[in-house]
């Protein structure tokens, strides 16, 4: 009986000026394990932190995933066991329905004997998702810059410099995708889309080379984070005292209320413990930490 184990990488999304188009994959994995049973019902269980808020039944979004594919190539699924491993937390923006979207697919497909090309599961992880920033760096690894194109996406690799350190900052509340939506403008300014299309360009290049004065530009927007920034408690000290510890800056991770700093390894310590003392001052407890960009993406192991 073949069972297919799928390891996806929790991802960051937006990057400041990269609002919903650019990605990049963090080291931190939730693990989904598929195999097929001799029974009628769907068999789902769940370790770790959160465990208890993750959804058994058949509307699990990996479940659900997993039924997606089986639909497009039109063959009636398995009955499965389906294990998840979590070490992505929930609703913080890194990415955990991305992982459980891809998770999903790519163990379908392969209890399917792989019907479907690697750009036709993108394709449907973004269908799922509703955009490509969190789902193709789970996919692929690596920074990733997704646009649309007459035949679908256009997906680039974003060089990510060697000396440049993610820190991430998971603070000990949540903050809903929709809520960080709802107060975005509906429309901005030519000026604001200019700023942002400039320092899109500079980030581009300051992640490609580390260039530290093009970084410490680059990561400011005007078309999420200024309206973002009033959901997340004590986000002006946080900010400042990055700054004051040697970070480039600093951006809210996908959706937030995670955010993520930039700095050098070096520096990557005394950048996570201010962040832990600025959150304290509100009363907030974190857990900052240094990562990893992944560059392998989700993998897949059958046996």
């Amino acid at each position: 009986m073949t069972t297919a184990m799928i390891r996806v990488p929790a991802t960051t999304a937006n990057l400041g000026a990269g609002f919903d188009c650019i990605g990049a994959a963090l080291s931190m994995y939730n693990q989904f394990t598929l195999t097929p049973i001799e029974t009628e019902n769907l068999v789902i269980g769940v370790q770790g932190l959160e465990a208890a808020r993750v959804n058994t039944d058949a509307s699990n979004l990996a479940y659900q995933a997993f039924l997606k594919l089986y639909s497009k190539i039109d063959r009636t699924p398995p009955v499965i066991q389906l294990e998840i491993k979590l070490g992505v937390p929930l609703a913080r923006g890194l990415g955990s329905s991305a992982t459980a979207i891809v998770g999903g697919l790519l163990g379908a497909n392969a209890l399917a004997g792989n019907p479907l090309s690697p750009a036709e599961v993108m394709d449907l992880a973004i269908e799922m998702e509703g955009h490509p920033d969190n789902v193709v760096p789970a996919l692929i690894g690596g920074c990733r810059l997704a646009a649309t194109a007459a035949s679908g996406w256009a997906i680039a690799d974003i060089p990510w410099h060697s000396s440049i350190v993610p820190v991430v900052a998971i603070p000990n509340f949540e903050l809903s995708t929709e809520a960080a939506r709802s107060v975005l403008p509906t429309e901005y300014s030519r000026a604001d889309a200019i700023f942002n299309t400039a320092h899109l360009g500079l980030m581009i290049r300051g992640l490609a080379t580390g260039n530290v004065e093009w970084l410490t530009a680059a990561l400011v927007d005007r078309i999420h984070q200024p309206y973002r920034q009033q959901l997340i408690p004590g986000y002006p000290d946080v900010e400042q005292a990055v700054i004051a510890a040697g970070g480039y800056g600093m951006v809210i991770s996908g959706a937030g209320p995670t955010l993520l700093a930039l700095t050098t390894a070096e520096r990557a310590v005394s950048v996570a413990t201010a962040i832990t003392a600025a959150w304290g001052t509100h009363d907030i407890q974190v857990q900052a930490r240094s990562l990893e960009i992944d560059l392998q993406g989700a993998t897949v192991n059958q046996s």
